[in-house]
């Protein structure tokens, strides 16, 4: 066949990934084979491809391919999140564009625009994913808002109500002002941000007396409804039961006592804001005092802003700093460092706000997911320090807050029937809630309309915490064949961001809804970094186009890229170079299929040297499949890719295929090919899981296969007898070879020009290697000797010594001069170091490593110095 002389990946990627779904490769269906499942981390229906997912997905396809490989029925279930939050925010905007507010539609219409938008842009991930080459099993695509998913949600929610677990609180939250909605705890990122600390004013009622309070938001001292000093603190003990007035508003508060104040930090008083903070809120609850909420739902002021009135925080923070400054009540202002909490999702500012709330009483239902991790193992971290991480969050847990302000999502199957705080039925539709309404009530003339659904829809985190299980109908129907099979599932690959939010509450749902773990492996991949170490973002313009990337290196080389720099739990330093490593990686393996192709096969005897190379590479291959084995069990999958790299790269095609390679315009004989061929093969199906177009493009080209042959479809290698003698003496042999090369280098003496070899002896080796030898090093003669000869160069492998004759081949006096060079250069390393041991601190006090390898550079150092003393005397003679 007439084999491209490029590899070109645009051409061959489509046509292997239809190919591959055009014969079901990826389906799976339970049957007799071991399952291996993996439940792909499902992206929010409004996300495109990022580097995050690239390296994500990568890493999931490789342990897939390579469990198709080992004859598992793979299953990789894919999917999206309906991600309450970023589509709503999405759908409003587009609807904003259209001049149409949210608040004139009825909740029905706008879940019509909400799905006409899902529709229409949402899953354009998935597409992507494609373009990489995830081996997903498409037909089951989930989605979290799928009927089937949203039934399965609400069946829990109900689940965990009649067992008392879900209640509803009136409780601080975390108000995200831009989405318009609470957000749980893990929702909240803390940053640190410069701000200000305003130091204020208050008029103490009767008295020209003022107290000064301390606080980094001004804006909040509206809602104050108490000023509170410690009992102890004598410089306010003469205020205790007074009265204090709020500058702008003059509102009359109470000065109270408590202990919760700390007299040692800032003014000693603090001012109370019950409604702005969590602290302030348990002091009022304590104290009874009112709660003044200043705040609409958008962070603007409300009419308890006075003058402020519909102004947002921040602006009236600079304004009323200036009020106060006018009014004569501003003390100072100092520059003050403090954490601020921001919403993960939208980045606005956190603002505490009291609401009514659905929560989820967490204690009682962490611990078997708690003692799965860190106490039975029953599911293993990797790396192993993320479970300190995770004990800690674990053992500190707090009631979930699952209500969500929006109308994008599961709503929240609560059926309220009265006023009353009791007045209430949870139900799986409307129907269900209207006859167990009547039944509490007693009250059989309730009809539909006396119903009301709560408005709230639940935290989305809150359906996909079920993945594992709701993906294959195991909370609709518990004991199907589907959830039997696949269930607990293998290996989760996800990053360490989502921790909290969504491995270790997957632990708890697997054991509180199945009895057991939802996987046994958890996978933590860095964040892909820039080189300069920065998080990639769209702000800092330095998160390269993944299908850009895809196009300019091909699938195979982003995978590989992204692979060799990505330890486990490590941030991955993203460069654009390693795609391009990645792509001459495929150059070279093409060119390699390309050489051995163009070969003119004949039935002639196969020569020593290739029947040697070949015993030498099968015993390679066998050494590394171990290797690479033990790196996939420790999930250090870089590793694993870097001695696949370095098996075909350096052993494959720059030893074996150098050994076996006839002589210009010469034939191979029909046995070497074959075994090259078959060598080959198995390069290509440990290969495949991490470049899976290109060593199907030439899996395919190497012989006609049926769809049965294909190598997504054949087997994993095993590992035969190790052979640890050959290794250790091609490993001879090959520094023999390198060190004729190196001196055929230095003295530029031509590769065609034959030479002779001679060896002194100290340590037996196996002749039969020479064959090897003769043919890499162009050696005419290899001869034994027992005197260093007069006029030859020379180079030590392990104790033996080797010579090359080279008299007139070499200008001996500036050889001299440079082995005198190197000689004195030498001896001057040689003292450094044996200074360095002579130094007793040094020897007791450095690592033993450390010291061991000094030592071994004085070693390698004396050696050095007696070859280059007998080159020196042997070119002397010359």
């Amino acid at each position: 066949m007439d084999i491209p002389s490029k590899y070109n990946p645009g051409k061959i990627e489509d046509k292997w990934y239809d190919y591959w779904l055009k014969n079901k490769y990826f389906h799976s269906v339970p049957d007799h084979r071991e399952p291996y499942t993996i439940v792909i981390p499902p992206p929010n229906v409004t996300g495109v491809l990022h580097m995050g997912h690239m390296l994500n997905n990568t890493i999931q396809d490789v342990l897939v391919r390579k469990a198709r490989l080992q004859g598992k029925n793979a299953c990789w279930v894919p999917g999206m999140d309906h991600a309450s939050i970023a589509t709503e925010a999405k759908v409003v905007g587009k609807l904003k564009e259209e001049g149409i507010n949210k608040s004139d539609l009825s909740r029905d219409e706008f879940l019509e625009h909400a799905w006409d938008w899902t529709h229409t842009y949402g899953g354009v991930i998935l597409e992507q994913l494609k373009k990489l080459g995830c081996s997903c099993d498409w037909d089951r695509t989930k989605f979290t808002m799928d009927e089937d998913m949203s039934a399965s949600v609400i069946r829990v929610f109900i689940d965990l109500f009649n067992k008392g677990l879900i209640y509803k609180g009136y409780r601080m939250v975390n108000w995200d002002p831009e989405a318009k909605t609470t957000l749980s705890d893990e929702e909240v990122i803390y940053e640190e941000k410069q701000g200000k600390l305003y130091y204020i004013k208050y008029n103490v009622e009767g008295s020209e007396e003022q107290l000064t309070i301390a606080t980094t938001r001004p804006e909040t001292i509206l809602g104050d409804t108490a000023i509170c000093v410690h009992p102890e603190d004598e410089r306010f003990v003469h205020l205790h039961g007074k009265n204090a007035i709020v500058p702008v508003c003059n509102r009359v508060i109470p000065i109270i006592i408590d202990e919760y104040v700390d007299m040692e930090f800032g003014t000693g008083c603090l001012k109370v804001t019950p409604a702005h903070d969590e602290n302030d809120w348990q002091l009022g609850e304590k104290h009874q005092l009112e709660t003044i909420d200043i705040f609409n739902e958008d962070a603007s002021l409300n009419s308890y802003g006075l003058h402020y009135e519909g102004k947002d925080r921040f602006v009236v923070r600079k304004e009323i700093s200036e009020e106060l400054k006018e009014l004569g009540v501003l003390e100072k202002v100092e520059p003050y460092t403090n954490k601020v909490g921001t919403s993960e999702r939208t980045k606005a500012v956190i603002e505490p706000r009291l609401l009514d709330q659905w929560f989820l009483k967490m204690e009682d239902l962490v611990g078997p997911a708690l003692k799965a991790v860190t106490e039975k193992k029953e599911v293993k971290f990797f790396p192993k320090n993320f479970e300190n991480t995770y004990k800690y969050w674990m053992e500190n847990i707090r009631d979930w807050n699952i209500s969500r302000q929006l109308w994008w999502g599961q709503q929240i199957p609560v059926f309220y029937y009265g006023d009353g705080p009791d007045d209430l039925v949870v139900a799986e539709n409307a129907a269900e809630a209207l006859k167990a309404a009547r039944k509490k009530s007693g009250n059989t003339s309730l009809k539909p309309a006396d119903l009301r659904q709560d408005e709230d829809v639940l935290d989305t985190w809150f359906s996909s915490w079920l993945w594992p299980i709701s993906v294959f109908g195991g909370i609709l129907d518990p004991d199907n064949k589907e959830v039997s099979y696949y269930y607990p599932t293998n290996d989760l690959v996800t990053g360490p961001d989502i921790i909290f939010f969504w491995v270790a509450r997957m632990i708890v749902a697997g054991y509180e809804f199945r009895g057991e773990r939802p996987f046994e492996n958890v996978y933590f991949t860095g964040l892909v970094r820039d080189k300069e170490r920065r998080k990639m973002s769209k702000q800092l313009g330095n998160s390269p186009d993944a299908l850009k990337l895809i196009g300019n290196y091909g699938a195979d080389g982003v995978r590989v890229g992204l692979l060799l720099s990505a330890p486990a739990g490590n941030d991955l330093l993203f460069d654009e170079s390693l795609c391009q490593q990645g792509k001459n990686f495929a150059n070279k393996i093409w060119n390699a299929f390309r050489l051995v192709k163009g070969w003119e096969v004949k039935d002639i005897p196969q020569p020593e040297a290739a029947a040697l190379g070949i015993k030498w590479y099968q015993a390679k291959m066998n050494a590394t499949l171990v290797e690479i084995d033990d790196h996939f069990s420790k999930y250090r999958i870089s590793d694993a890719l870097m001695a696949i790299y370095k098996l075909i790269w350096d052993d494959f095609c720059s030893w074996l295929l150098e050994i076996v390679k006839p002589a210009y315009q010469q034939p191979i004989d029909r046995r070497t090919y074959e075994q090259v061929i078959g060598l080959f093969e198995e390069n290509l199906k440990v290969l495949h899981p991490f470049m899976p177009f290109l060593s199907e493009e030439v899996w395919q080209c190497m012989a006609e296969r049926t769809p049965e042959q294909a190598l997504v479809v054949s087997s994993w290698p095993e590992p035969g007898k190790p052979e640890p003698e050959v290794l250790k003496a091609f490993s001879y042999t090959a520094e023999v070879i390198s060190g004729v090369r190196t001196i055929r280098k230095d003295k530029n003496i031509p590769v065609k020009e034959a030479l002779n070899l001679a060896c002194i002896i100290s340590q037996e080796i196996d002749p039969q290697w020479d064959t090897i030898v003769k043919k890499l090093g162009n050696i005419e003669e290899i001869t034994t000797i027992s005197e260093a000869p007069e006029g030859a160069l020379s180079f030590r492998v392990k104790s033996n010594e080797y010579f090359i004759p080279v008299a007139g081949s070499v200008d001996i006096e500036a050889e001299i001069k440079k082995i005198t060079e190197e000689l004195n250069y030498t001896k001057g390393f040689l003292q450094s170091v044996e200074k360095k041991l002579a130094n007793d601190r040094f020897v007791n006090n450095a690592p033993e490593a450390v010291v061991a390898m000094e030592r071994k550079k004085a070693m390698d150092a004396e050696e050095k110095i007696i070859t280059l003393e007998k080159s020196l005397a042997s070119l002397s003679g010359a």
